[in-house]
């Protein structure tokens, strides 16, 4: 698919423009830079909207020629973040609601959905993920040419999240249907994606592959609000009696992660660690139950909503690490650019993406 568009939107204006080679592509971006309002624009949900859309091989939008498919023409199966069910329909219900008369599709959908002990309830006695799954489905029913997918996860606990990944990677590797999907979770972006775009302030500002694009500094600190640190490395060693597995970075620093026994010696591997699941201490370091502990450096600190962000460089040579920490720490730790700190992270905040 191709768009290049324009919206004026109440703080800035929608400028965005890509072609995208089929797959999926992770919208990323700071909270209020135009994700929705984009995939609004493409399925054709948005007044306004100018320039050129194509999907499928199909012109759905050109307002130089006064192209303008409705929505229910553009064949977007599109899920919001809430699902947006219909009440008065069951499970299957909305499932066929979607679909363009062809039951074979439906059934398919609600297998791979694996939605059968659910199709005679009502949305209200659904829970979040079930509601989702449903959706969905309905998208997949639906024969589109595109999916459009805005943060179906983000409204989940993370216990969810990790039930309905599942089924999203098999929409991926069984459906092959194009997917645009927003997000602000950097391991959901790496498992599903296979490049990210990223928006700022309804601009274009990159697009590449996932680990490239992400692991460079400054643009995933853009990415998402649950920002993450990447680290690359090797599994060195399984320790089964300590119940982890050890991987040395690219850079020679080693950490541990909870056993990963599938994961064979010398194999590579991408480790997340959230912003806010590390530890900065300024002093010796005693009676600390975090596995892993990094000397670091901080090289700047920014205001970030009701939190501030540092930036630490480690011995270990990895990119700067993104630290999360209330205002109130910071005072506490006297930290300000240059202060030498120790990075302190559990092995179970470490996740293999």
């Amino acid at each position: 698919m191709a768009f290049a568009v324009e919206l004026r939107l109440a703080r800035f204006d929608l400028r965005a423009e890509a072609r995208l080679e089929g797959g999926v592509t992770a919208i990323m971006g700071p909270s209020g830079s135009g994700k929705t309002s984009l995939l609004e624009v493409l399925a054709g949900l948005r007044r306004g909207a100018r320039g050129r859309v194509a999907i499928g091989g199909e012109v759905v939008l050109d307002t130089e020629r006064g192209v303008r498919l409705p929505p229910e023409r553009r064949r977007v199966g599109y899920v919001p973040q809430d699902a947006a069910l219909l009440p008065h329909l069951t499970a299957f219900g909305n499932v066929r609601f979607g679909a363009r008369g062809d039951r074979a599709r439906v059934d398919s959908a609600i297998e791979t959905l694996e939605l059968a002990p659910l199709l005679e309830r009502y949305p209200l006695s659904l829970s979040g993920g079930e509601k989702q799954r449903v959706a969905l489905a309905r998208a997949l029913a639906s024969d589109p040419r595109l999916l459009l997918l805005d943060e179906p996860l983000a409204a989940l606990d993370v216990a969810l999240r990790e039930r309905i990944l599942p089924y999203l990677l098999r929409i991926r590797d069984e459906w092959r249907v194009p997917a645009l999907y927003v997000t602000h979770n950097v391991g959901e972006a790496l498992a599903l994606a296979d490049r990210v775009l990223l928006l700022r302030d309804g601009a274009v500002e990159a697009l590449g592959a996932p680990l490239d694009l992400l692991a460079t500094p400054g643009l995933a600190e853009a990415a998402a609000a649950g920002i993450e640190n990447l680290l690359q490395g090797r599994v060195s060693s399984h320790d089964e009696a300590g119940g982890v597995t050890r991987v040395v970075l690219d850079g020679g620093a080693e950490v541990a992660i909870p056993l990963a026994r599938e994961r064979l010696v010398g194999t590579p591997v991408v480790l997340a660690v959230r912003a806010e699941d590390v530890l900065v201490t300024t002093g010796a370091i005693a009676g600390l139950s975090a596995r892993n502990v990094l000397p670091a450096r901080v090289l700047s600190l920014e205001r970030t909503g009701p939190d501030v962000t540092l930036r630490c460089a480690t011995d270990g040579g990895t990119p700067p690490w993104l630290v999360r920490l209330t205002p109130a720490a910071v005072a506490a730790l006297g930290l300000r650019p240059g202060a030498t700190v120790s990075l302190a992270v559990k092995s179970h905040s470490v996740r293999v993406v």
